[in-house]
């Protein structure tokens, strides 16, 4: 089932989805459940945003040229 959030003012698309899934890499996520405020950049306060549910996997070791 999936949730809302309110934006704060100079919320982007990035730090949302950050906020919510504790990565910003599933931003196309988010962008994608709210295809009529795909053009915005930077959000005003008070947008209604739909945050779909999603499995996210946990991150696991750094990938083998960072170890």
């Amino acid at each position: 089932m999936s949730k809302l959030i309110t934006t704060i003012q100079g919320d982007m698309w990035d730090n949302v989805a950050k906020r919510v899934w504790g990565t910003e890499k599933m931003m196309h996520i988010l962008i994608a459940a709210n295809p009529s405020y795909r053009h915005i950049l930077v959000f005003p306060a008070g947008i209604s945003l739909v945050i779909p549910d999603i499995d996210i996997e946990p991150i696991s070791a750094p990938p083998p040229w960072r170890r």
